[in-house]
């Protein structure tokens, strides 16, 4: 894999850093996915939930990304924040007004439209998961120097911007990617039985 990257203009230290991070994403998107953490968090703090009903509260709780502004939170805001159906969110949404964790109340903005809000029961969720979270982080990022986390934190937020770029470097490596495809074609061809 080395090989294509130099090929296409990249020197052997970032082919090389490329490939070590796609393995380290690799498998820390097979942890995520698994969702350790939140697994954890349910069963250490004794919550009674699953996962789909925790990122429910999170969602109705509101973004936590400042970028996003805040506001009132409905049933369709729910769906596009945890990117499900807007039926599938209309359910577990109901399901936790049931619960006890959420509540239905009238919008202050247009008295025809239905919010949702977290009830105090719905909040202690969401603060103690966040805060479980932050300590077992807090934990182990309190053995890195100030240091460290002076270099990890704004290169982190610098590294997850890199799939914003994706178009442009598709086209810039326009020539590498269609020869990769064509690699592809090739060795489709069945062979002969």
């Amino acid at each position: 894999m080395n090989k294509v990257l130099m090929q296409a203009g990249l020197d052997a230290e970032t082919a090389e850093a490329v490939v070590e991070i796609d393995g380290l994403m690799q498998k820390w998107r097979r942890r995520a996915q698994k969702r350790e953490l939140g697994q954890r968090a349910l069963v250490h703090l004794k919550i009674e939930l699953d996962l789909a009903q925790l990122d429910v509260l999170f969602a109705i709780a509101g973004p936590m990304d400042p970028a996003e502004a805040p506001g009132e939170t409905m049933v369709a805001t729910v769906a596009e924040r945890i990117n499900i159906d807007p039926s599938r969110a209309s359910r577990l949404v109901s399901d936790m007004v049931d619960q006890g964790y959420a509540r239905r109340a009238v919008s202050q903005a247009d008295a025809r439209r239905t919010i949702i809000e977290l009830t105090a029961r719905g909040r202690a969720v969401v603060e103690a998961v966040r805060a479980y979270k932050f300590l077992v982080m807090g934990d182990f990022l309190g053995e890195w120097s100030a240091e460290d986390l002076a270099v990890f934190v704004p290169l982190l937020k610098r590294f997850g911007t890199w799939m914003d770029g994706i178009d442009p470097a598709a086209e810039k490596h326009a020539d590498e990617i269609a020869a990769l495809a064509e690699s592809i074609a090739r060795a489709g061809v069945r062979e002969p039985a």
